[in-house]
């Protein structure tokens, strides 16, 4: 080294430096659904309103490992030196089995909670820590959010009517970098939580059946996620309506049910059934079973107040429409006008059942509609018959299947609508 005001003093030195060659262990990190996690040049992106799963492997010979520990940071960028200063977030021990699952394990979740309540970070690394008996190995992925719709809205006309009226959908002017995908509705009475799938579009402008409202008010709750190519989802709360339901309409389906085929093919709901669109179909059945289960509940009070034992009116008869024997004194007439309603509302279940046999399963929508509309139509388990039952079971069973051949490719949540639904529908034929 030179002075730079006396070039003549000049001072020599030097530095040692040992490698070894400590060949770290090298640890791979991925998402276990690699659909949900697109890479984006130094980043891969997240939709906020699923959850991340991630998994890890420690490559080679790793039988020495002490101890695996997941580590998030938030991500703030620096415009000034194109940087990205990472913060380590410090509330994972306190959402612990809440937000966070599988902390010191090999895989490691966190639910959507950690982005919707931190909506204002849209940059995360997910760092996993393996420490080994003679070393530490690190490896993390860096994620973006991906930005949900928007810019647009959504109106439903009319505002009232009644299951048989055709209600119009229209969502204009949404956006997304990524291209809109489809419109989906969802419709729900008292609780947010038991929203139930009514339709779903790729186009903004379509047209709905819709079930009944609540028992008192007839107020019908909507909600329509506007979803991009991505799977990110954008939740759209309307304005609560009014629906009614069409008693008269049922009352024929059942009438011309018990009359000639040649009725039933002309009636109206029949030629809805017999379309084969599975949004139609879905709806049709929905709407008619919530009527018959609230029609069944209301029976079994009403046979029950008569004085017939509900152990002896709980399951209806599979094979036949005799009614079961029963040993203790009853109103003869109460019984007979039970199972007079008990029939022909389990034919009409069983008529509708085979519909929807017919229906194509292609997509998480085509599965979460349809499975939807089964665990409602099998609900009032005491009418379905044995025929009814198979054709039941058998089709939550392709549903369940064609489920778990998509299983590591949609997100989670919608896995878990479907799921809760075939595991319900499940359950109802089961019980027969």
């Amino acid at each position: 080294m030179e002075n730079r005001r006396n070039s003549s003093i000049q001072a020599t030195g030097y530095l040692l430096v040992k490698v070894e060659d400590t060949r770290p262990k090298l640890i791979a990190v991925g998402c276990v659904i690699s659909t949900m996690c697109l890479p984006n040049l130094e980043f891969q992106l997240v939709n906020p309103t699923t959850q991340v799963a991630l998994f890890s492997i420690c490559v080679g010979s790793c039988t020495d490992i002490q101890n695996i520990t997941w580590n998030i940071y938030q991500g703030l960028d620096n415009s000034s030196s194109n940087t990205t200063q990472w913060i380590l977030f410090n509330q994972m021990i306190s959402y612990e089995n809440i937000w966070f699952f599988g902390r010191n394990t090999t895989n490691f979740t966190a639910t959507n909670k950690l982005f919707l309540e931190n909506s204002q970070i849209k940059l995360w690394r997910f760092e996993v820590i393996y420490a080994l008996t003679s070393e530490i190995s690190t490896s993390a992925l860096n994620f973006a959010i991906n930005q949900p719709p928007y810019n647009g809205s959504c109106s439903i006309n009319p505002l009232n009517g009644t299951t048989s009226t055709l209600f119009t959908i229209s969502c204009p002017d949404w956006f997304d970098e990524d291209g809109i995908k489809d419109y989906s509705l969802y419709v729900w009475k008292k609780d947010s939580s038991e929203r139930l799938m009514i339709a779903f579009s790729p186009v903004s402008l379509f047209q709905v059946r819709l079930p009944s409202g609540d028992n008192q008010t007839s107020i019908l709750n909507i909600v329509i996620y506007i979803r991009d190519l991505l799977d990110c989802l954008t939740e759209m709360n309307m304005s609560s309506i009014s629906v009614m339901p069409d008693l008269s309409t049922i009352t024929d389906l059942i009438n011309n049910l018990q009359s000639s085929s040649n009725i039933i093919q002309n009636n109206p709901i029949v030629q809805l059934l017999a379309s084969g669109n599975q949004n139609i179909v879905g709806q049709i059945i929905t709407s008619v079973s919530q009527q018959f289960n609230k029609m069944n509940n209301e029976s079994l009070d009403n046979a029950a107040s008569n004085g017939i034992p509900l152990a002896s009116i709980s399951i209806a008869s599979l094979g036949s429409t005799n009614s079961q024997e029963i040993s203790i004194p009853l109103n003869a007439s109460a019984l007979t006008e039970y199972n007079k309603e008990l029939n022909s509302q389990a034919n009409v279940r069983d008529y509708l059942i085979k519909f929807t046999n017919k229906l194509a399963i292609t997509t998480s929508n085509s599965i979460k509609l349809q499975s939807s509309s089964l665990a409602q139509l099998t609900q009032a388990t005491n009418q379905l018959k044995r025929s009814s039952s198979l054709l039941a079971s058998n089709k939550c069973y392709q549903l369940s299947l064609a489920l778990h051949s998509m299983a590591t490719k949609i997100p989670y949540e919608d896995v878990q609508a479907a799921s809760t639904s075939l595991i319900q529908c499940a359950t109802n034929v089961l019980t027969v």
